[in-house]
């Protein structure tokens, strides 16, 4: 009888086999994939994903007779992201318009509450872009009030520090540079981009990209606000609105949830490597002032990583009034350990004997994480299309070996602008077709000085991948790098996704973490509480599961639930079923600072990240 049930369905007995087997699963990734969800499918699992980008409300009899029709504005411009780049491209627009005495509407979308609230970075801040956009920001009152005059760089292990010399020419070198509170920072530019005219849209998440007929991009739709977490409209349902314009920004920082589809829709990807990304985390503290050195830039690699986990920390005595520092851990999203928390690696190092006299007597402010573009130079997508464009950390322009992407992303911006305004402002639009296609923008961006700069250190992050990992990718930075300067005729390559790096659990040794101290460490929630996270909770969760099945079948069974550990915010857990024996995912979406680590590192890319009603996610102030 269990022989005839096997070959009645042929397609179980090879999911059974390929869950048997690495090799199976290595060698035909996608079927073994496709065969795995469709065996989860069939049993019986807890629903988990109720939002609408899986099940389709056309199917679903509780929204018939719903009034789905949606207002539609016109602009000349939208942008998609509050942020460095977004703003920067604003503000250049309207620079121009003024310059040439044309009327310009521009229109910008933010999904945090206020800019600047979902803003997260070290930061050192390169000014070159500032200086271009603004030469007259400190009259203006910038925030840059901390110029660094110290630069430390260091190798740690378990117990000591090893002093690595900081080179002239050499990335990591911040002479000329500012430490800055980035969220401040953009708040400022926000201010700049409102002075000139452009219309700022906080609390708005752009939720769909629209398309013409003809394909080319229309605009964005804002997101539905007033469903119920069953997905269910509520009584205060209201459907988004829409924006259209001739040309449409996409900066929504790194890992894009529309530029995802974009890069689908224009197969933007199809001449690059697969973008790599890290995951960085951060604290605010506010310390003894006796041990305030107001200025002073430290940075590690080492402990308590090993030596084939790429990562780092680094340490920016602040100059703003008060004895602050920012500190955070940064850590390669292709490590291959499902044992292994960035969170808990991070409150690790503070124990380091070279960091706890700088925190001891301190008092923590505020907690924050963020995923970061490691691609480079080989990662950048296609840029333009019919109708948009790609700017900022969304195809990912950050330096990575300055660990610097702010000034990379504003100039992006100014370029686009740049590019895209004597084609809008034009009296009469040449265009094959609806949506303004401007490949001038891809051009002017390869002719400066953001190409050449990352092209210098191309080879600097895949060269960590060798047997010596850390070492060898430093004697290559000081080898090639520091003597050639970038300007080595090969280009290393990417050793594949985020996701497909992690091993199975039973390849791996469990990581012993130390508890936390309550006084340099600290334990997920009470950090998550500093910041200032908040959703509706009435609402379906924004990380949805393509499959419900597939976190226990194959997460849980094979690698032991990653997504407890690399989540920096606590959002998903497994917990035992109310009946009978197994497991569940619970999934905590009013936790998640929206980082989209998840979305990158689920090794079976279960999880698609979505934008929650717009408002929600963290409110870092000045992180």
């Amino acid at each position: 009888m269990c022989f005839a049930f096997i070959h009645s369905f042929p397609w179980l007995f090879i999911c059974i086999r390929a869950l048997q087997t690495r090799q199976t699963e290595h060698a035909v990734p996608q079927l073994y994939t496709a065969l795995q969800r469709r065996a989860c499918s069939s049993l019986s699992v807890p629903r988990i994903t109720t939002h609408y980008t899986i099940h389709s409300r056309d199917k679903d009899p509780r929204w018939e007779g719903i009034e789905m029709e949606r207002f539609a504005d016109e602009a000349d411009v939208v942008i998609v992201g509050g942020g460095p780049a977004g703003l920067s491209a604003a503000i250049r627009l309207k620079q121009l318009a003024n310059e040439h005495e044309k009327e310009l509407r521009v229109c910008l979308v933010e999904k945090a509450s206020q800019i600047g609230a979902h803003t997260l970075s070290g930061a050192c801040l390169e000014p070159s872009a500032l200086n271009e956009l603004f030469p007259d920001w400190k009259e203006r009152g910038a925030p840059l009030n901390t110029e660094v005059t110290e630069d430390v760089f260091s190798i740690l292990t378990e117990k000591h520090r090893i002093p690595v010399p900081m080179l002239p020419g050499l990335p990591m070198q911040n002479h000329g540079n500012y430490i800055v509170r980035l969220g401040n920072f953009v708040r400022w530019l926000g201010e700049q981009a409102e002075e000139l005219g452009v219309e700022l849209y906080p609390g708005y998440a752009a939720s769909e990209v629209l398309f013409h007929e003809d394909g080319s991009v229309k605009g964005i739709a804002t997101n539905d606000v007033g469903i119920a977490k069953d997905g269910s409209p509520k009584d205060v349902f209201e459907r988004g609105m829409e924006l259209h314009a001739k040309v449409t920004l996409f900066g929504e920082g790194c890992h894009g949830h529309l530029a995802k589809q974009l890069y689908k829709q224009f197969n933007l990807r199809e001449n690059c490597e697969p973008q790599t990304y890290a995951i960085g985390l951060k604290e605010l503290w506010m310390i003894d002032e006796k041990k305030w050195r107001p200025g002073r830039v430290e940075h590690s690699v080492g402990w308590p990583l090993n030596r084939n986990t790429y990562g780092g920390s680094f340490l920016y005595h602040l100059n703003e009034g008060e004895p602050l520092v920012a500190l955070g851990f940064v850590i390669g999203l292709d490590y291959s350990n499902p044992y292994l928390s960035p969170f808990r690696e991070f409150q690790r190092w503070k124990h380091h004997p070279f960091v706890a006299p700088t925190l001891e007597g301190g008092n923590r402010i505020a907690y924050g994480a963020r995923a970061l573009n490691e691609g480079g130079f080989q990662s950048i997508p296609k840029l333009t299309f019919p109708g948009g464009l790609l700017i900022g950390c969304s195809p990912g322009f950050m330096n990575v070996p300055k660990i610097k992407g702010t000034h990379t992303a504003m100039k992006s911006g100014m370029l686009a602008a740049e590019a895209i305004f004597p084609q809008v402002v034009a009296e009469e639009l040449d265009s094959e077709t609806a949506g303004l296609h401007i490949p001038e923008y891809a051009e002017n961006l390869k002719n400066s000085w953001v190409w050449k700069e990352l092209r210098a250190v191309r080879n600097i992050r895949p060269s960590f991948h060798n047997y010596f990992g850390l070492y060898g990718g430093m004697v290559y930075t000081g080898i090639f790098y520091w003597i050639l300067r970038g300007k080595e005729p090969w280009t290393l390559k990417h050793c594949g996704t985020d996701a497909d790096q992690l091993k199975p659990a039973k390849d791996c040794t469990p990581i012993d973490y130390p508890k936390p101290d309550g006084k340099i460490s600290f334990d997920l929630l009470s950090s998550v509480a500093l910041s200032g996270t908040n959703h509706e909770g009435d609402q379906p969760a924004h990380l949805t599961l393509r499959d419900d099945g597939v976190p226990v079948a194959r997460n849980l069974g094979i690698y032991d639930g990653p997504e407890q550990r690399f989540c920096p915010a606590g959002v998903y857990e497994y917990v035992p079923l109310e009946t009978g024996d197994g497991m569940r995912l619970q999934i905590n979406a009013q936790n998640c600072v929206h980082c989209k680590t998840c979305d990158i590192k689920d090794p079976s890319q279960n999880i698609n990240w979505v934008v929650p009603e717009g408002g929600g996610g963290p409110a870092y102030n000045g992180m």
